[in-house]
């Protein structure tokens, strides 16, 4: 019998919780990370290494990497204005600057919700519950996100307008992008731009592709929350009742 069919038999219960969903509730890391970490045999159950994610359990002993988990974490949600020039992981090898260096020493451990690139900045979303940021990130849930862009060039009208079609570029597709044109100078003209995903420098590839050059990015909201009037570097916490009318799932 292999290692997940012990375990299977031990705790078939089809009415528990995937184990991956209570390592990420519990703000070790993302859902999508702790699959990751199961796959890879890093994970244990009951002193019993698993292999495969698909596993529903109750009340039994979770270690990961020979550590046991900690409890589940009260689910929270922090809007974090991140500064320009600094990268959404925990640590980096060319030693820049993380977001998660700016934050009060007094938060809990937390997880980006997605990520900005290394030169945008504005809001960022940051749990303690790695079910509650996979479940944000899902494509299906369409969630807007809404920045402000600086762009260096001559607008051309028509172009912008057929972003909302889409696009591809170098054999990617994008998805329909919303340009309003805020101001519009011979130097540098402001654009707001709204899109439903997440590729990599998404916003920056597209409007090269049309000749302008972004100079300066801003997200200024993620679905329902905004940056309003924060500053950079500053952290305001999501209510209760706000965060399980956005995240009907969390429990």
């Amino acid at each position: 019998m292999d290692k997940i069919s012990e375990i299977q038999d031990e705790t078939s219960n089809q009415k528990g919780i995937r184990v991956a969903k209570i390592i990420a509730q519990s703000g070790r890391c993302s859902r999508r990370e702790a699959e990751a970490m199961i796959t890879e045999g890093r994970v244990q159950v009951n002193g019993k290494t698993i292999d495969h994610p698909a596993l529903f359990i109750t009340d039994e002993s979770i270690k990961v990497d020979g550590k046991l988990i900690n409890e589940k974490q009260p689910t929270r949600l922090f809007l974090f204005y991140k500064p320009v020039a600094t990268i959404c992981t925990t640590s980096d090898p060319e030693h820049r600057p993380t977001v998660f260096s700016f934050l009060p020493k007094n938060l809990p451990r937390l997880i980006s919700i997605g990520r900005l690139d290394f030169n945008t900045e504005g809001l960022l979303l940051l749990t303690t519950n790695g079910a509650v940021a996979r479940y944000i990130e899902l494509p299906k849930n369409k969630w807007i996100r809404k920045y402000r862009a600086r762009v260096f060039g001559t607008l051309n009208h028509e172009r912008l307008r057929a972003l909302s079609k889409g696009i591809t570029i170098d054999g990617i597709k994008y998805n329909s992008i919303k340009v309003e044109i805020d101001t519009e100078k011979d130097s540098n003209s402001w654009l707001t731009i709204s899109l439903t995903e997440g590729k990599n420098r998404e916003i920056r590839k597209i409007m090269e592709h049309i000749g302008l050059q972004v100079n300066r990015l801003i997200r200024v909201s993620f679905g329902p929350f905004v940056l309003g009037n924060m500053k950079v570097g500053e952290v305001v916490e999501v209510t209760k009742k706000a965060l399980k009318a956005s995240v009907p799932e969390i429990s």
